[in-house]
């Protein structure tokens, strides 16, 4: 066992920079004590610190981190250890260029910002191992020392004449060839067939930017080097303390253009194998003016079980504030009481741990103003730091829920690689094809009515689950066409959508229609798909009620499929919306039309009843009040949490006890403004 899996009750603290305090003493000396106050137990130390721990080359200074493991110890706290390699120091950049990015139009940057190394470069990578060698040798030991978090966000890519040759190298392994090249890129189109694999190079505003199948090799190419570039930092860590976990902090993309959804820059579900624990940074913007709390909440619980289910495991919240961001167009202060409810929020989800960017407020620069524990004012008394303290009080009861399970009857597929190519790829609307913003309204239904789901990849195992939803699967391989006739032949459901199977994984057109497997498996033809413009709707005629579609109309033929629904207007008029298939043991349904949550409300009504997935604890599950359960040694602890402006009422299917007070429950409570319970009973 590993030592944070050994290691009893949640996480509670984040990045502390002692090193920016050096010559504040008495400041130091203030954060151990409002740290106890405020329940901290773990800080994450050194991860922008390179220039400090090694201030010229080959010199180095650990004195500072050495008093920071010594306070730490004194608390029976815990210490995560950063490497450094997500901001090197000026004296790396200067004497050694190569480390620095060049960007796709040929400049090379000078040394600046943060996480802009070059992952392929010999020297950058032998420098980061000597300093990670180092820190291994002097704390690998120490047992304050809970686990390693390797750099920083990793994110972005470089064009530089290293990567070049890897990424000719990557492509040779990969195809072999350059005459399988030229076929999997469809490079006889615009005269593109390459003769020589020196004349291949990244897509660029400088060359080639039609490709598609180019880019999509050069984003699988970025997340394989980005893992090779990781796997290299941390092998001496490997070597050194291999009884200590070693994980890296993933993201989440938005809040641009009102969204909020996991970052698909990298492929995390690769990325996720390399790790020992997943951790991410939850940054979600509460009480913004476009959407409820509770929309935001779905949106953030989407992520949460979206890294749950890269491992099926506990995860780590490894970046968060207990107030507001600092890069936002507007930086709001959450609302008193947010805080604990969207912490408890993770924990629910599968998180065991609440960690904050940061401990206490910078001084100066850029995150100057982003939200700290230990604020300007340096004291307890402001309403930030006692809402920390309270909920860190509370983190307290609750230790015994700390590596609790889940149990999961719904999965969601996602495919970074089809996410990227569906974003690439031409025609349609770009603006409207929104595919995992569609992929969180069908799990709003789920979440509506508190019934769990994982976000799985299509190689996940499907048979733990009773309904497999993968609507907009654009690119599909045969293994998951396979996949998918598998789970529905052996009793699965699935639901499935336009834009399905629409190319392999080169991101060529899969000529013919609807693939084979999937048109034996939906029972239907594909005719065509027609776009329609902003404010243009028509209906689909279901049950009793007719919706309108938006954005997308696709035009199917039902050959074996029942017909569940049927377009009202246009000129696909009394043709197939909504089709339902048996299929060996299984059902297989297949929207043809994108439509709206009332729709999607009704349709998996029946999915839900027949399926007897509604949630066996809450009695009329509510959109606004959350209900989720996690499992350990013979218990179940459910999170009932209020994403409402307004006290809610919830009846319950049986008397429990609420953890935080001792005290009995009965089987109806009332939950304030933003209120949470955790309530445990025998499984």
């Amino acid at each position: 066992m590993n030592k944070l899996a050994a290691t009893p009750g949640f996480l509670h603290g984040g990045d502390y920079n002692p090193d920016q305090w050096l010559d504040h003493p008495e400041i130091l000396k203030q954060d151990l004590k409002l740290m106890q106050q405020a329940h901290i137990n773990t800080v994450t130390v050194g991860v922008f610190s390179w220039a400090l721990e090694e201030p010229t080359e080959g010199v180095y200074n650990f004195g500072w981190l050495d008093r920071v493991f010594a306070e730490m110890a004194k608390i029976h706290g815990h210490v995560i250890l950063a490497t450094p390699s997500g901001a090197r120091p000026h004296w790396l950049s200067q004497k050694y260029p190569e480390v620095n990015r060049v960007d796709e139009n040929g400049r090379r940057h000078t040394h600046g910002f943060r996480h802009n190394h070059c992952y392929s470069s010999p020297v950058y990578r032998e420098k980061v191992r000597q300093i990670n060698t180092k820190l291994a040798e002097r704390y690998g030991q120490n047992p304050t020392l809970l686990m390693w978090h390797a750099s920083n966000e990793y994110s972005g890519e470089c064009y530089c004449n290293l990567c070049q040759s890897n990424w000719r190298r990557w492509l040779q392994r990969k195809y072999s060839s350059l005459d399988a090249l030229n076929r999997a890129w469809c490079l006889s189109v615009w005269s593109g067939l390459y003769s020589d694999w020196s004349q291949v190079l990244p897509p660029s505003p400088l060359g080639e930017t039609k490709v598609h199948g180019m880019d999509l090799d050069w984003k699988r190419f970025v997340t394989a080097m980005t893992i090779d570039f990781y796997q290299q930092e941390i092998q001496p860590l490997r070597e050194l303390t291999p009884n200590i976990p070693i994980t890296t902090n993933f993201m989440a993309d938005g809040p641009a253009n009102q969204q909020y959804t996991p970052m698909v820059g990298l492929d995390y579900s690769k990325f996720a194998k390399a790790v020992d624990v997943v951790s991410w940074d939850s940054y979600p913007e509460w009480h913004n003016n476009y959407e409820t709390v509770a929309e935001t909440a779905m949106k953030t619980a989407y992520i949460h079980d979206q890294f749950w289910s890269l491992k099926h495991q506990p995860f780590l919240v490894m970046e968060s504030t207990p107030s507001y961001v600092n890069w936002a167009q507007y930086n709001k202060a959450k609302q008193p009481g947010m805080h604990i409810l969207s912490s408890f929020q993770q924990l629910a989800h599968g998180s065991d741990s609440t960690l904050y960017f940061q401990i206490r407020q910078a001084q100066g620069n850029s995150e100057k103003f982003h939200g700290a524990v230990i604020g300007h004012d340096g004291t307890a008394d402001n309403r930030v730091f006692q809402e920390v303290a309270t909920y860190g009080a509370q983190l307290e009861k609750l230790a015994e829920i700390k590596g609790a399970t889940k149990d999961v009857r719904v999965a969601i597929i996602f495919d970074w690689e089809s996410q990227w190519a569906f974003d690439r790829g031409g025609g349609f609307g770009r603006p409207t094809r929104l595919g995992i913003q569609t992929l969180q309204k069908h799990y709003a239904i789920f979440w509506g009515q508190d019934i769990a789901c994982d976000i799985v990849t299509p190689d996940a195992d499907l048979s733990r689950y009773k309904l497999v939803v993968a609507p907009m699967l654009y690119l599909q391989r045969p293994a998951t066409m396979q996949a998918l006739q598998a789970y529905v032949a052996q009793g699965g459901t699935l639901v499935s959508s336009y834009f399905s199977g629409m190319v392999d994984e080169d991101d060529r057109v899969l000529l013919g229609g609807l693939p084979t497997p999937l048109r034996e498996l939906f029972g239907i033809k594909r005719r065509e798909l027609d776009t329609l413009l902003p404010g243009e709707h028509y209906h689909v005629h279901y049950g009793s009620n007719v919706y309108p579609t938006h954005d997308y109309d696709e035009v199917i033929e039902a050959e074996t499929a029942n017909v569940l629904a049927t377009y009202t207007d246009n000129f696909y008029q009394a043709t197939p919306a909504v089709t339902q298939h048996h299929y060996q043991q299984g059902t297989a349904y297949y929207l043809a039309a994108r439509m709206d949550r009332d729709f999607l409300t009704a349709f998996y009504a029946k999915i839900i009843a027949k399926l007897q997935l509604a949630n066996s604890f809450v009695i009329a599950p509510s959109y606004e009040v959350s209900c989720q359960t996690r499992y350990q040694n013979g218990y179940q602890y459910h999170f009932l949490m209020n994403f409402s402006e307004t006290p809610q009422t919830v009846k319950l299917q049986r008397s429990t006890l609420d953890l935080l007070t001792g005290t009995p429950v009965e089987k109806t409570v009332t939950l304030a403004k933003y209120g949470v319970m955790v309530l445990r009973e025998k499984a």
